[in-house]
């Protein structure tokens, strides 16, 4: 027995664990005490896949230890072969330094049998508004509108005082709970600003929110490509559809000229001297259209969007002044965020093959029902792919005008 217990006790030792000097009995650690330590993925129920985002797959999932609903993401690390990416790490560590309500809340890490297998924790969401509004019967009210948009000022103006640039800020990256808050999500492409700003790529954001600098290849990256984006979801959520849905980066410039009218070196110091247009002209188009766009918007909505798509991103408006603008404080006035509507989960829904009734009289004291709607439409599926490629500068030649 003797013998036993000391064969017990050395191999409780050889897995990692303390004996005790004194009875020469294993110790268990609290784990208080442990650091560096990731919880097993197996202690994740995966209940359904609910998006991915661009670095990698997000599930719905259930912590059997303590029955919590999470958002598990699984990090792509399919050409990894010294550690995780540098895209994941800065992601991690970003979410980390965060604390906000309207930033995504990373709980935890946790990791599975592999080295490729690694999950963040993350607080789950009922919707994404780019599900909720492809399956939205009524457009959101201005108020609710307001209500959102208040929220992103908020979460961008906590992310850009810290020196943070999102860079991929659209509506399947804002979430948005049954209480009505919306969180900022997926910072796979997120950097840190540094002091003097350091040149970034400039193939980020998804085309539809892509700043002009950005498509014009600007060499350096402010917290205003970030701003503009703001400024679509805004137009998307008044309209309710989305307001430059470019195919082509060109395509994507001349929505925006279309739009805005034609950038030149006065309204946007050295535009001239961008790398992409350096030799070429674009088509002359000098109107502002914002007002036809939207003409039942007041004139503070129509303020607050022009100096959203400032061309010159310097003077491009800042989160912390579009939350001031007297937008905000006109009727309709902003509803509270517990008065938001609350929706069907569409993006948990499990889609079922639709069998066509067989022939009978109507009823009409019963709801109708009908199969799940699409949860992704092939049009926003088509329309809008996130460009990781280089800029067409073939099309550029063929669409611009030689001078």
């Amino acid at each position: 027995m003797c013998e036993q217990g000391e064969n017990s006790a050395a191999s409780s030792s050889k897995k990692g664990g303390l004996v005790s000097f004194l009875t020469g009995k294993p110790i268990e650690i609290p784990k208080k005490h442990l650091f560096g330590i990731c919880r097993f993925v197996g202690e994740f129920e995966k209940l359904n896949r609910v998006g991915e985002g661009t670095y990698g797959v997000v599930y719905r999932a259930r912590d059997t230890k303590t029955n919590e609903i999470v958002a598990l993401k699984k990090m792509r690390m399919e050409k990894e072969k010294d550690g995780m990416p540098i895209s994941g790490l800065r992601e991690i560590m970003l979410l980390q330094s965060c604390n906000h309500p309207n930033i995504v809340c990373l709980k935890e890490v946790v990791v599975g049998r592999s080295l490729e297998s690694i999950f963040l924790v993350m607080e789950y969401c009922e919707q994404d508004l780019a599900s909720l509004l492809d399956n939205m019967q009524t457009p959101f009210m201005e108020a609710q509108v307001k209500c959102i948009m208040i929220q992103v000022f908020k979460g961008l103006a906590y992310l850009h005082k810290k020196e943070i640039v999102h860079r991929d800020v659209k509506v399947s990256n804002l979430l948005l709970t049954n209480m009505g808050t919306i969180k900022i999500a997926d910072f796979g492409l997120a950097r840190e600003l540094g002091h003097p700003m350091s040149p970034m790529t400039p193939q980020v954001v998804t085309l539809w929110y892509r700043a002009p600098e950005l498509l014009f290849q600007a060499k350096t990256q402010t917290t205003g490509v970030d701003m503009w984006a703001a400024g679509c979801i805004l137009g998307e959520l008044l309209l309710h559809k989305p307001l430059l849905p470019g195919k082509s980066e060109i395509e994507q410039i001349n929505l925006i000229i279309n739009l805005l009218g034609t950038p030149n070196d006065t309204i946007w110091p050295d535009f001239s001297q961008l790398a992409a247009i350096e030799n070429f002209t674009l088509k002359s188009q000098p109107y502002n259209n914002l007002k036809t766009k939207f003409p039942v918007l007041s004139p503070s909505g129509q303020r607050l969007l022009n100096f959203l798509f400032m061309y010159d991103p310097k003077r491009r408006a800042t989160a912390e002044e579009c939350l001031k603008s007297s937008y905000f404080k006109e009727n309709p006035l902003p509803c509270d965020p517990r008065m938001m509507p609350t929706f069907p989960q569409h993006r948990n829904l499990k889609q079922q093959p639709v069998v066509p009734p067989a022939p009978a009289a109507p009823n009409l004291t019963e709801v109708p029902t009908g199969p799940p709607v699409n949860l992704f439409p092939p049009e926003r599926l088509e329309s809008e792919p996130v460009s990781s490629g280089k800029i067409g500068i073939s099309e550029l030649l063929n669409s611009l005008q030689r001078r």
